[in-house]
C-alpha cells in the first residue's frame, strides 16, 4: 500500500472478533515501527448484530484524528451476508482494496452485488472451523496481509501470543492458511 496513511473498516457480527482483529492489526503496526489506531464504532451492539471497528495506519507520523473512517483505503467483510443488507463498500477509496470472506468467487461476488475494483476473497469461516477456531477474525488478517502489506506475520506474532496464549498457534497456522488462499483480482 503506498501513500502516508491507510485507513481500515472492519463490518463484521458481534461475536466474530472484528473488534478484536482491529487492535490486533494496530498492535502489530505498532511493533513495526508505525503509528496505528484501533476502534470500534459506538453502538449497542448485542451477538449476531452488525458492527463496525476501524484502523488507522500511518508509518510516517502520529494520527490526529479519531474520527470513524468514512473514506476507507481497505474494507473488511467477515460476514459475507451483509454485503445483502449493508453499502459495506461506502466511501470506499478509488483503489481501495474489499477483503471478503466467502465461498463465492471475486467474480461471483462482483456481478451479484457490483463491487468493482480491487477484491480479494478467501472462505475463512471454512479454515477457522478446520482449524479449531471460533471467529473468523484472526484468519482473516491473513488475508488482509496478502491483499495490502500494511502489516506483516513478523508484527502480528507478538500480539497474537499475548491475547490468545495457548491458541495463538492455531490461529497463527490459519492467518498463514488464509494467506495461501486467499484470491486477489485488481
Amino acid at each position: 500500500m503506498s501513500g502516508k496513511l491507510i485507513e481500515i473498516r472492519w463490518h463484521g457480527r458481534g461475536g466474530q472478533g472484528a473488534v478484536t482483529s482491529a487492535e490486533l492489526v494496530a498492535q502489530a503496526a505498532i511493533n513495526e515501527g508505525k503509528y496505528a489506531q484501533a476502534f470500534p464504532s459506538f453502538t449497542p451492539e448485542r451477538r449476531g448484530a452488525p458492527v463496525l471497528a476501524f484502523n488507522r495506519i500511518n508509518a510516517e507520523e502520529p494520527i490526529r484524528s479519531r474520527a470513524e473512517v468514512y473514506r476507507p483505503d481497505i474494507v473488511i467483510i467477515l460476514d459475507a451476508t451483509l454485503l445483502g443488507i449493508l453499502d459495506v463498500t461506502s466511501g470506499l477509496k478509488d483503489g481501495g482494496t474489499v477483503i471478503i470472506n466467502t465461498k463465492k468467487s471475486v467474480e461471483q461476488i462482483r456481478a451479484e452485488f457490483g463491487i468493482n475494483g480491487r477484491v480479494a476473497t478467501v472462505d475463512a469461516s471454512r479454515i477457522a472451523q478446520e482449524a479449531g477456531i471460533p471467529a473468523v477474525n484472526t484468519t482473516m488478517i491473513g488475508a488482509l496481509i496478502k491483499a495490502t502489506n500494511v502489516i506483516t506475520f513478523e508484527g502480528i506474532k507478538e500480539p497474537l501470543e499475548r491475547r490468545f496464549a495457548r491458541v495463538a498457534e492455531r490461529n497463527l497456522k490459519a492467518m498463514e492458511r488464509a494467506y495461501q488462499e486467499t484470491v486477489i483480482r485488481e
